[in-house]
């Protein structure tokens, strides 16, 4: 014999079946978890809190499921789940502490800065790069930066943020990024192309910038091997 056809339960999906009482074991359970991780949390300082490290970020990871579930489910006892905070909290200051203390295991848990620019040229151009062009590109450009040749290094720091160093003086001749290239895209010149004047050209994909004398062209980039080119500004 075929079942009847059941449509949608909007009551048990919303208010559920458990009665009214779930909701005052669930306001319960929530302030008792929450209110034990805030202690922990402020117990392992306000580092955690400002800047987020590898260690750090697991952490959040952990605590956030270690947290969920005891909130609402009835059938988890609320002294497993605050066993499993404070393992989680127990295991990241005892590897804080290591990394305090070795710096080997620093730089196996929270690695080393990269340079991605150097004198005006992306130091990261192949494919498996870990930041694409775009994304370097709208990182100088939050920090005002119109074109490559204004930066004289910038760093990928171990935490994701990026520190960029301008020159002091006149900048060089550089890449511009501004506007994004999603907007207005850049003129491009081939490697074939013959100038009618001299210029100063920028390789699409790294920045390496040359001069290019009237009737010559730019060819193949020496560095990365592109073969797109466009004016570069100062």
């Amino acid at each position: 014999m075929e079942q009847p056809a059941q449509g949608i339960d909007l009551i048990r999906i919303f208010v559920g079946d458990q009665g009214a009482w779930i909701y005052l074991e669930i306001l319960f359970r929530t302030l008792i978890v929450y209110g034990y991780g805030l202690l922990l949390l402020r117990w392992l300082g306000s580092r955690t809190i400002g800047q987020l490290s590898t260690v750090e970020f697991l952490l959040v990871i952990a605590l956030g499921s270690a947290v969920g579930d005891p909130m609402f489910q009835p059938d988890v006892p609320l002294l497993h789940a605050m066993a499993v905070i404070t393992i989680v909290v127990l295991a990241n200051r005892g590897l804080d502490m290591l990394i305090a203390r070795y710096k080997r295991v620093e730089r196996l848990v929270d690695g080393k800065p990269r340079q991605i620019v150097d004198q005006g040229v992306l130091s990261e151009v192949t494919g498996d790069a870990e930041l694409g062009a775009s994304e370097i590109f709208q990182k100088l450009r939050q920090a005002g930066v119109k074109q490559l040749g204004e930066v004289s290094s910038a760093f990928v720091e171990p935490n994701g943020a990026m520190s960029i160093f301008q020159h002091d003086g006149t900048p060089l001749w550089g890449l511009p990024i501004v506007p994004p290239w999603e907007i207005v895209a850049p003129q491009v010149i081939a490697a074939d192309h013959l100038v009618d004047h001299q210029m100063h050209l920028s390789c699409c994909r790294c920045g390496t910038t040359i001069a290019v004398g009237v009737g010559q062209g730019p060819g193949t980039c020496l560095r990365c091997g592109h073969d797109r080119w466009t004016p570069a500004t100062r």
